[in-house]
């Protein structure tokens, strides 16, 4: 993965699109799937261009190449920006460039071009961990709101996303490479997680794909991905989204705390938050658990393959062994 330092380089060329000075500050927030900075803007007619309200920062996100299409970038600002329009839930509003475009390319001085956006600056903060339990209540009902939308908006023609089915996820094809390839994943791991592998195939096909239960998902539900500001909270980081089990939104909501002692409560709080604003059947919220073991595995690829990032480097082999002692537990209650 490119250092700090290069895509620094590659963030700069693209400012001159929204008519931001080059030498504007340039704080580095992320590096994952694409980097992220924080933009000291402030550049005259720019919150005209975006109905933004004015704000002294504004977030620039410069892709990853070889992820996603530029076709797939604006796919996934038209349902982000869908969802802000018919006021299902709060999202950061995207800052166009001077030309209108939603989507920029910046170019590194050797040639290597990328994707850009640069987004509003949306005030808040992460939930805190105190406050796990009640805030799963708010993402449950969110993710209900998000996936009642997606069942009845009208999607354009030309809308083209990843999908997260088995084979997207954790099998041959998946997006973020093989769970096989984990840190950490010896013969014994190997064993254990495959057992997994093969227990999540079989119940995933029984549980099926129907229009119902599959379809346009956040998949990456975080709560590191919400943002909170009084009683405001804005759902950030669409990146991922694509086709996928709608319940899978659970599973992406309880990332790297899977292991967490209070997780069978925050579920319940999640089930009764979906539950005040869409409905969720017996045999639904009995599977779950699938999808939090489903997410688990495929975080075990994703760490395999960005094992240069600072996330991956501080869960390590630590997160494999923890993952192998959940898929015992899964596999004995799911036998």
């Amino acid at each position: 993965m490119p250092g700090p330092r290069r895509l620094e380089e590659i963030a700069r060329a693209a400012l001159g699109s929204y008519g931001v000075d080059e030498d504007a500050e340039l704080v580095l927030l992320n590096i994952s799937e694409n980097a992220t900075f924080r933009v000291g803007h402030r550049v005259s007619g720019m919150d005209a261009r975006s109905n933004a309200a004015a704000a002294d920062y504004a977030v620039l996100r410069i892709h990853r190449p070889g992820y996603h299409s530029r076709v797939a970038i604006e796919s996934e600002l038209a349902w982000q920006a869908a969802l802000r329009d018919d006021a299902v839930v709060r999202t950061a509003a995207v800052l166009p460039a001077l030309d209108g475009e939603r989507v920029v390319e910046a170019s590194h001085p050797d040639g290597e071009v990328r994707h850009a956006v640069m987004f509003e600056w949306l005030p808040g903060s992460e939930p805190a961990e105190a406050t796990l339990v009640e805030d799963f209540a708010e993402l449950g009902a969110i993710a209900a709101r998000m996936h009642r939308h997606a069942r009845a908006w009208e999607r354009p023609a030309w809308f083209s996303r990843l999908t997260w089915d088995y084979e997207g996820s954790i099998g041959d094809g998946g997006h973020w490479g093989r769970w096989q390839d984990g840190l950490g994943v010896g013969p014994a791991e190997s064993e254990q997680l495959g057992r997994l592998d093969k227990r999540l195939r079989e119940r995933l096909a029984n549980f099926g794909t129907g229009a119902d239960r599959f379809g346009l998902i956040h998949a990456d539900m975080r709560l590191a991905n919400l943002i909170v500001d009084g009683p405001a909270v804005s759902v950030i980081d669409f990146d991922d989204c694509g086709f996928g089990w709608y319940l899978y939104d659970l599973g992406s909501s309880l990332s790297f705390i899977e292991h967490h002692p209070q997780v069978p409560e925050m579920i319940d709080s999640w089930v009764r938050g979906y539950r005040s604003e869409a409905p969720l059947s017996a045999e639904e919220e009995a599977e779950l658990e699938t999808f939090v073991l489903l997410r688990r595995l495929l975080l075990v690829a994703w760490i395999g393959s960005h094992s240069d990032t600072d996330l991956a480097q501080d869960m390590g082999e630590e997160f494999t062994r923890v993952s192998c002692d959940l898929a015992e537990g899964y596999l004995a209650r799911f036998s």
